[in-house]
Formats: structure tokens, C-alpha cells, sequence
């Protein structure tokens, strides 16, 4: 194979590669990247209290709120309309206030994780419940309107 074919191929290679690129800066890219944050956040915390991770109260405390603060922000990046490459369910947008509720609920859950992270020190024991309130919140909103 020439040098001119082999570039060819390449080049067609590397065109198809980036099709099925998510632009970052689109309402769905700011999502998913706020998902991962707050999926990577609420693993940490379970790893603490599950014995992957050391438990330091500190940490577990700091971890709770960037949660919490994280909870808030993906909602506004859910346009009016769905975008073509998006694992939500057409259900999101027909059904916006179930939805919505799924929301406040993680929300909800997430003020009570942190709320109950201030205690001092700081005992796996006091924050194992509240925890796992955020996880069964996530896993409601995701049974309801996440495409597997």
C-alpha cells in the first residue's frame, strides 16, 4: 500500500473517530460531565464507608457538600427538547414534573447527607443511612428515566 493510500485511510479513520464526539460545551456534554463528578464524588464517600477507602471524617464531610452542591446544577442543562445522542428516556421531557420531583428529591437527600456529615467527630455509623438516601434517590430518578 502506498504512502498516499495509507494516509487516505487514516485520515477516514480519524473523520470517523470524532462523529460520535459529544461537543463538551452542549447542554448534554455539561450534564454528563456533572454526572460523572457527582457519580465519581458519591463512590468515594461509599467507598469510605464500605471499607475500599480509609473513612477521615474530614474528607467524608468535604465530599458530602461538593455532592450537594453537585445536585443542584445538571437540572438546568436538560433543554426543551431531547438531543440526539442522550441515555435519557423520551419520558424526561413528557414527563417534567415526576421528573422534577426526582430532582428535589436528590436534592433533599444530599442537604440531609451533609447536614448529618457536621457532627464531630465524625462516625461511619451516623452517615451510612443518609447516604444511602442519595443512592436510592439516584437509582429512582435513573430506573424512571435513564436508557440502558
Amino acid at each position: 500500500m502506498s504512502c498516499r493510500s495509507l494516509f487516505i485511510v487514516f485520515a477516514a479513520l480519524l473523520a470517523l473517530g470524532g462523529c460520535n464526539k459529544i461537543d463538551p460545551n452542549s447542554p448534554l456534554g455539561q450534564r454528563q460531565a456533572i454526572f460523572k463528578q457527582m457519580l465519581k464524588t458519591s463512590e468515594d464517600l461509599g467507598g469510605m464507608l464500605r471499607g475500599r477507602l480509609k473513612f477521615e471524617g474530614d474528607g467524608f464531610a468535604s465530599g458530602a457538600a461538593h455532592l450537594d452542591e453537585l445536585s443542584h446544577q445538571p437540572w438546568k442543562h436538560f433543554p426543551a427538547v431531547k438531543e440526539e445522542h442522550s441515555n435519557a428516556r423520551d419520558e424526561v421531557w413528557q414527563r417534567q414534573e415526576r421528573f422534577n420531583e426526582l430532582a428535589r428529591d436528590l436534592e433533599a437527600s444530599t442537604a440531609a447527607l451533609v447536614s448529618a456529615s457536621s457532627a464531630r467527630p465524625l462516625a461511619p455509623e451516623a452517615v451510612a443511612a443518609p447516604l444511602q438516601k442519595v443512592e436510592d434517590a439516584c437509582e429512582a430518578c435513573h430506573k424512571e428515566f435513564r436508557d440502558y
